[in-house]
């Protein structure tokens, strides 16, 4: 493993896992005024990861630096107070409240790159508000650097990455130069919580503000959305007497035999 490595982790700003979903009066989008917001659990993976990875290397004398970004409103530093909190170095917000696609982060997030010159960028798989999974590779199309998506394990060696990575299949195991971009999958870690003197700690550590302009980014969207609606909600269930019943209901009344 390298002895000094730049790591960067996106973080995202959504709402929390566990909020019931609501889509807004007007049909256009899920409702997110007023509603409790958290740094996206696959990020919060991935910041875990880096801090598991520069603990690893202080052990054996090397260093990491770990800088947290997030693209997004001014809220968005409550997000990177956290994963400071958490054992980040230090943090930088893309300021923006226009709408961010998945193609404007990872342009933004390429400018980001080409400032800090990371050797390792780490990104959640997907963010649980869009489900979109489509940033970390845009990122690598962009950079034109190799990949490692959904990752399970990882391990650095000099200048090289082995990922372990879930398949529809089972598993992969690759290994890759770098720079490389990571993206995180559940099974990579369980992220730690950070501690109240932490907490403190994070309200110091540096936090650099850059804009849109400043990083010279075209974000306009480029997909529209036409309505947002609720599923219908579901149907309450049958009881049946026996598997007759059973066969007869699925035959006759649902028509899926």
């Amino acid at each position: 493993m390298s002895s000094n490595l730049r790591i960067l982790v996106a973080c995202k700003r959504v709402v929390d896992y566990a909020v019931k979903i609501r889509v807004n009066a007007a049909g256009s989008a899920v409702e997110t005024a007023n509603v409790k917001h958290s740094m996206n659990p696959f990020d919060e993976i991935g910041t875990e990861q880096a801090i598991q990875i520069k603990e690893a290397l202080a052990k054996n004398k090397g260093n990491a630096d770990v800088v947290v970004v997030s693209c997004g409103p001014a809220k968005a530093q409550e997000t990177l107070r956290t994963a400071l909190a958490m054992g980040a170095d230090r943090a930088i917000h893309v300021e923006s409240d226009e709408e961010l696609q998945p193609l404007a982060v990872a342009k933004l997030l390429k400018a980001v790159v080409e400032k800090e010159k990371p050797d390792i960028v780490i990104l959640g798989k997907q963010a649980i508000d869009d489900d979109s999974n489509q940033t970390g590779q845009m990122l690598a199309g962009l950079l034109n650097w190799p990949q490692a998506t959904f990752a399970s394990k990882v391990e650095l060696a000099e200048k090289a990455m082995t990922v372990t990575r879930e398949i529809d299949g089972g598993v992969e195991t690759i290994k890759t130069p770098l720079p490389a971009i990571l993206t995180t999958d559940l099974r990579l870690n369980v992220p730690r919580y950070a501690s109240l003197p932490n907490i403190m700690k994070a309200k110091k550590k540096p936090l650099a503000k850059l804009t849109v302009a400043e990083l010279g980014v075209d974000v306009k969207p480029r997909l529209e959305t036409l309505k947002v609606a609720e599923p219908p909600k579901r149907q309450g269930g049958k009881l049946v007497e026996s598997v007759d019943d059973l066969v007869d209901k699925l035959k006759n009344e649902a028509k899926v035999l």
